[in-house]
């Protein structure tokens, strides 16, 4: 049987045809008005069953939550609500559903009660797109890179080194529990015959493959062993890491603004609906608040700030003096107040610059090199290296990256100063031995920047199945 989606009815409507479609109950009225709902849309398609044409006991069978298929006619409609809907002449019941224990009945849920149904959550308006929203996202970022001539590679999940050098990995091991639990444990007779773990980022292996190909990007999970609960943290996320040969650091920060402004324009192009669904959802969330605590900005506006304004590029050092002379500094209106320099930026500080300050998105680059990962170029001043940090309304950081050091001595300097064996990457100094190149690369957390286009204010609800500390139901 061919099967229309609704989002095809919807975009052309063949009115006075007969037409199937599949799809699930959101509401049953009055034993005659179905609203169903396929997925392919946020808007339903009212069905309507005639009196004496459908069965009886079909239609006592059919409840919120049960999967039918439906044939019937595309007709105008002379209701409110609808442009057109479906005159039924046949219906396929294929799963029935319980109306006093389904829980996903048409009323407003909280969202904590939802993450306890995330296998069902999905039939909600508000889930359904914000992971539309996440799929379009998912293509346009492959889109992007595919167009400008990167290679996709696949990172190692497992792997024996730790890029961010925080030490907060799940280890990988078929050792026993006697053997965890020695004071030395000796890994010769692990599986790997060494110490491995889920990777934290791939960045590491996609250098290596930067500096053959040219230009390259990974988009996969990552996993940090962080016991964090709060809203922005989860211990599994994805990962869009491009890493580039004969960039420097504006090569760099061109390329992450060229980036993000291409796929937040194909999501504002080809995401209307949901979009303005979410951003309803989130108007009404804030009219709930203090008038001190609303968002500046709506949801489409955010992303049309982003899109239309040029990044101002600072520096850290300028960065930090505006800050520190800020009145929010001295009126002491920020958490973290700022005082010396050094002091590694928090959200408040990152998003005061965007909103308050410069009015635009901003790139912050030159960081200190004390809070800065080992791989970081090195600064010329030995105090500062070619990282950057990109800055969002509303959210802070979404993207963080630098020029690698390139230069074999001064990367073993950098090792041996944080502590970094260099047996245990070998093969990532004998990139700087070999034909080394200037070349430079960021990181972009996925569900940071979904969270950013649909609204959410919790990473469990930009995820299908979040990991967090204590939560692995599903």
């Amino acid at each position: 049987m061919n099967l229309l989606k609704v989002q095809e009815i919807y975009d052309s409507p063949l009115i006075d045809s007969e037409i199937n479609l599949g799809g699930w109950v959101r509401a049953f009225r009055a034993n005659k008005f179905i609203e169903l709902n396929d997925g392919s849309t946020i808007k339903n398609i009212q069905c309507v069953i005639n009196e004496g044409i459908i069965d009886e006991d079909i239609i006592k069978r059919i409840s919120v939550g049960c999967s039918l298929i439906i044939t019937g006619i595309l007709v105008n409609s002379i209701g409110k609500g609808q442009n057109f809907e479906i005159n039924v002449s046949k219906i396929k019941l294929l799963g029935e559903s319980d109306p006093e224990k389904y829980p996903i009945q048409p009323k407003k849920h909280s969202f904590e009660f939802l993450r306890e149904q995330a296998h069902l959550r999905i039939r909600t308006s508000t889930f359904s797109s914000v992971m539309r929203i996440r799929s379009k996202l998912a293509f346009s970022i492959h889109d992007y890179f595919n167009k400008n001539g990167f290679n996709y590679i696949h990172t190692p999940i497992i792997t024996s080194s730790d890029a961010e050098g925080a030490g907060e990995m799940f280890k990988v091991t078929t050792l026993g529990k006697d053997d965890l639990e020695k004071k030395d444990i000796d890994y010769s007779d692990d599986f790997f015959g060494k110490k491995t773990s889920l990777t934290v980022s791939g960045q590491l292996e996609a250098e290596t493959y930067a500096l053959g190909l040219g230009n390259v990007y990974t988009f996969g999970p990552t996993f940090r062993a962080e016991n964090s609960n709060t809203s922005r943290h989860a211990s599994e996320f994805w990962m869009i890491e491009p890493e580039m040969a004969f960039y420097d650091l504006n090569d760099n920060m061109d390329l992450a603004e060229s980036f993000v402004k291409y796929i937040l324009k194909y999501i504002l192009k080809n995401c209307e609906e949901d979009l303005k669904f979410l951003e309803e959802r989130l108007l009404k969330e804030e009219s709930q608040k203090p008038k001190n605590e609303r968002s500046d900005l709506s949801l489409i506006d955010k992303i049309k700030f982003t899109v239309n304004n040029e990044f101002t590029r600072v520096s850290y050092t300028e960065a930090f003096e505006i800050l520190k002379k800020s009145n929010y500094n001295k009126k002491k209106k920020f958490k973290f107040l700022l005082d010396n320099w050094g002091s590694d930026l928090q959200s408040e500080h990152e998003r005061f610059l965007v909103e308050k300050h410069f009015k635009s998105p901003v790139i912050i680059y030159d960081y200190p090199s004390k809070i800065k990962a080992f791989y970081m170029r090195l600064n010329d001043d030995d105090k500062t290296v070619r990282a950057m940090d990109v800055l969002f309304p509303g959210i802070g950081e979404i993207i963080g990256g630098s020029q690698r050091e390139e230069r074999l001595d001064v990367l073993k300097k950098r090792m041996s100063e944080m502590g970094i064996e260099e047996e245990e990457l070998w093969w990532y100094l004998d990139l700087r031995k070999y034909g080394t190149v200037p070349h430079s690369g960021f990181g972009l957390g996925f569900e940071r920047m979904v969270m950013f286009c649909t609204g959410m204010s919790n990473i469990r609800d930009v995820i299908p199945y979040p990991r967090t500390p204590k939560n692995a139901s599903f």
